[in-house]
C-alpha cells in the first residue's frame, strides 16, 4: 500500500471513527445532504467540533467515546472536515460500485 499523506496523519481512532460515521451516513443514504450540511456549515466546524465534546455521553450508544473525541479532535483542526467529507464520498463510491 502507498503512503497517503492526506491521510497519514490521522489516529487510528480518528480513522475508525470517519469510517463508523461515513459508513452509518451512507447506509441510511444520507450522503448528499450530510455533504450538503456539512459544506455549508464548513465555517463553524470548529464550534461543532466543541459541542461533539458535550455530546460525547449520550452520543457512546453509537460510537465509543474515545473514537467520538478523536472525531472531536480531528473536526477542530483546519483540514479536518475535508476527512470527513473524503470518507462520507469514499465509502459512498465504494456502496455504488462494490
Amino acid at each position: 500500500m502507498t503512503p497517503n499523506p492526506k491521510t497519514d496523519d490521522l489516529t487510528p481512532d480518528q480513522r475508525i471513527a470517519l469510517e463508523r460515521v461515513a459508513g452509518f451516513v451512507v447506509r441510511f443514504g444520507m450522503t448528499i445532504p450530510a455533504i450538503m450540511a456539512l459544506e455549508s456549515m464548513r465555517p463553524l466546524s470548529v464550534v461543532g467540533a466543541q459541542f461533539m465534546y458535550v455530546l460525547s455521553p449520550s452520543v457512546s450508544v453509537f460510537l465509543p467515546t474515545n473514537q467520538w473525541e478523536a472525531l472531536a479532535m480531528l473536526l477542530e483542526k483546519r483540514g479536518g472536515l475535508d476527512h470527513l467529507l473524503d470518507a462520507i464520498e469514499s465509502a459512498e463510491a465504494q456502496r455504488v460500485n462494490p
